[in-house]
């Protein structure tokens, strides 16, 4: 009786070994009770644009509203990561915000990015403190914030030249 308690024991341990190694759980279609595959995106099956939010910015000299933006919001690392990656275009009310956990320096770049893009980067008081303006596609180089941020805008290139939005102005969402 022991050792058939032993194997039992040894069987229930190995399955419990095999099946908590799975680290990422399945994602399943709940109505139709299928396994979903995971998203993949690239140039031929581009993420669409979601409208999460909307940011305004103020000026910081009148206190007015300079514009109005719907944000798709990049929060999580492989939001953050993906960015605005393989999309054809963005509408000119359109923009992406990304927010960070810490405020620190940000650097963004351009990989299989095709849109050319206004980056905003804005500290934790919601202020402006860097604008790198008609960033080049398709490119690793990196823009990075010249002080320390905790948000980033991405608008359509010379966004920011036609509304005069300027380092110092705020971030209202």
């Amino acid at each position: 009786m022991k050792t058939k308690t032993k194997y039992l024991v040894i069987i229930l341990l190995a399955f419990t070994a095999i099946y908590s190694c799975n680290p990422k759980p399945k994602r399943v279609d709940i109505k139709n009770n299928k396994e979903l595959k995971p998203v993949v995106y690239n140039f031929d099956n581009p993420p669409s644009f979601v409208k999460e939010g909307e940011l305004s910015f103020i000026s910081k000299d009148t206190k007015d509203i300079i514009a109005t933006f719907d944000m798709d919001l990049a929060t999580t690392n492989e939001e953050r990561a993906l960015g605005l990656m393989y999309r054809k275009e963005m509408k000119p009310n359109q923009g992406m915000l990304f927010v960070f956990e810490n405020e620190e320096i940000q650097s963004f770049w351009m990989r299989n990015t095709i849109i050319s893009l206004d980056m905003v980067f804005v500290n934790r008081e919601k202020e402006i403190v860097t604008i790198h303006k008609s960033t080049p596609t398709l490119t690793d180089k990196s823009f990075a914030s010249q002080k320390p941020a905790l948000y980033v805008i991405e608008l359509n290139a010379g966004t920011c030249d036609s509304l005069n939005i300027k380092e110092g102005d705020i971030i209202s969402y």
